[in-house]
């Protein structure tokens, strides 16, 4: 009798609402940033709107042996909506990279001399959010202040003259922010 009540118990919390033993999706970037539906959420994406956002990349990565937090996060948002059945269009979407994630944009040769991690995590993320549409960007000041070349920087990732001068361009041309 006490099993019943266990394995009733365990089917009633696996399947009560959102949180509870429902898979995560990646419908627009597989592998990185998935969410989970939620349903019963008020505000959504909006097929009507345009999405036009700039995501500010700055921090380090806590593991160098895995993709960075703050860049698969724009792989969620763009995996959030896709799931709610919003494309974005190619280059509406623009993560810049400075500061302490810096590091995360160089290619394998020098990643693995900095981080002993013979292939940066990273790469195969910017490849899949490049696919997307999404531009990744590099600040050039932080190149110059970490003390990378422009040839130490993965393929696909631009190289912008500043971070502060991509973020202003921007958003006064339209483009939500969301910081970190």
């Amino acid at each position: 009798m006490k099993l019943w009540f266990a394995v009733a118990a365990l089917v009633t919390f696996a399947t009560a609402g959102p949180g509870f033993a429902q898979e995560h999706r990646a419908p627009a970037i597989e592998s990185f940033g998935a969410g989970f539906p939620t349903e019963g959420a008020m505000e959504r994406p909006d097929p009507v709107l345009r999405y036009r956002v700039v995501f500010p990349v700055t921090k380090a990565s806590a593991d160098p042996a895995k993709p960075n937090a703050s860049l698969e996060r724009v792989a969620r948002f763009l995996n959030l909506l896709a799931a709610d059945g919003v494309h974005v269009k190619p280059g509406d979407i623009v993560a810049i990279l400075y500061g302490p994630a810096t590091q995360i944009i160089t290619n394998d040769a020098v990643y693995a001399a900095q981080t002993k991690v013979p292939n940066n995590p990273n790469i195969a993320l910017i490849a899949k959010l490049r696919a997307a549409g999404v531009v990744v960007a590099v600040c050039g000041q932080a190149l110059y202040a970490h003390k990378y070349e422009v040839k130490n920087v993965a393929t696909g990732v631009r190289v912008d003259v500043s971070a502060m001068t991509t973020m202003a361009n921007l958003q006064l041309r339209g483009w939500a922010l969301l910081p970190e």
